[in-house]
């Protein structure tokens, strides 16, 4: 059986990386599957351990990292997350197609570890309507926002580091790009 490939789906907040993949993921011809995640915060209302997340105390995490069993990991307000590289492995050598849905500080720990993983920056179609979106959340105040945006604008510095970047200003056609990206992957790999 054929290793799948490990794909990176990265960019920066309020890009749209989610609503893009979801509209991909469902193709049957890409074989792709979800890694689940570990982390160290507690269970949202109807998560599940093993199905969502792997929750995780403090100590076990910080000793995934000391025992080099994360393929990434970062800190965000307080808790870990990160991806395991025995559940990436376990995937991939059943032949699925492994999708990582990570922020960029992730990302760039994946393609230092795994130079042959297929990574995928998206990028709005400007600053503005990257703002636009974040605002249309509401669910941030003006100086989360602005934060966000900081963040982005760095974060965007560093898509020469990716393979591919797809601009998403329409989510359909995005997720039109990207899915023929992994398939001219998955065939050049065969």
């Amino acid at each position: 059986m054929k290793r799948g490939l490990l794909i990176i789906l990265s960019g920066p907040s309020g890009v749209g990386k989610g609503t893009v993949r979801k509209i991909f993921f469902e193709k049957e011809e890409l074989n792709l599957a979800f890694s689940i995640s570990m982390t160290t915060r507690k269970p949202r209302n109807g998560e599940i351990d093993g199905k969502d997340y792997y929750f995780v105390s403090q100590e076990r995490f910080k000793e995934a990292i000391e025992n080099d069993e994360m393929l990434e990991y970062a800190e965000f307000v307080g808790n870990y997350y990160g991806t395991l590289m025995a559940e990436v492995d376990r995937l991939r050598d059943l032949g699925k197609n492994v999708l990582l849905e990570i922020e960029v500080q992730g990302a760039r720990q994946v393609i230092d570890k795994v130079p042959d993983s297929l990574s995928i920056f998206l990028v709005p179609p400007s600053m503005e309507e990257l703002k636009r979106r974040i605002e249309g959340r509401q669910t941030e105040s003006q100086d989360v926002i602005q934060e966000r945006l900081d963040k982005a604008r760095k974060e965007m510095e560093l898509m020469n580091h990716y393979r591919y970047v797809i601009c998403n200003e329409n989510p359909q056609l995005a997720a039109d790009s990207v899915a023929l990206i992994i398939k001219r992957n998955i065939e050049t790999t065969l």
